[in-house]
């Protein structure tokens, strides 16, 4: 579909994806109208299918694209292997941070993978356990050179995500603790429920 004259698509593009992420984060995404998200960019609502082809896209388009920026991050943040124990201590300060700087992004990555269509869902799954294999393969070298403890990696690698993640259903930047003390704490907890 062509673009109206004198569209703004790189400003009213992101503002669509900003909108819809804050109120699937907020209200969930069935609970959200193509309406709402037109009202809160300012828009009439026919006029958001220039940015979208429907609601599933932009949840898709969403989740795809936090996932998406979450491996090339790390990346950027951790471009060789050092050793499993520095490795594994710069997955878990990594994740924690990452994430602390996305919340609306990863509470729709996980809570809303049950609205995917079966094509967009299989692309994130993809995009997920590619994630997930970063740490697999972490835990499994230190498995092998004895430097880990670890029954079954896979297991490990979702306890150890699960954990993780679940800090941001709790902390706050100026809270109690700070960004750095929570990623020490957590670092220390992880290293002793893996190490030999």
């Amino acid at each position: 579909m062509a673009r109206k004259t004198g569209s703004h698509s790189d400003i009213t593009g992101p503002r669509v994806r900003a909108a819809a992420q804050t109120l699937f984060a907020r209200h969930g995404f069935a609970a959200v109208s193509m309406r709402q998200i037109a009202k809160d960019v300012g828009v009439q609502a026919g006029a958001l299918y220039l940015y979208t082809k429907d609601k599933q896209s932009l949840l898709f388009d969403l989740m795809k694209g936090h996932l998406e920026e979450l491996l090339e991050a790390w990346q950027l943040h951790h471009p060789n292997s050092i050793g499993p124990m520095e490795d594994l201590e710069a997955f878990v300060r990594f994740h924690i941070g990452f994430h602390a700087d996305r919340q609306e992004a990863v509470f729709i990555a996980y809570m809303e993978l049950r609205n995917l269509d079966d094509d967009n869902f299989s692309v994130v799954e993809g995009l997920r356990k590619q994630y997930e294999n970063v740490l697999g393969g972490i835990l499994k070298n230190g498995q092998d050179t004895g430097i880990f403890a670890v029954p079954d990696t896979k297991l490990a690698t979702l306890a150890v995500i699960a954990m993780l993640t679940g800090v941001n259903t709790w902390y706050r930047d100026g809270g109690r603790l700070d960004r750095e003390t929570v990623q020490s704490i957590y670092w220390d907890m992880v290293r002793n429920s893996v190490a030999a």
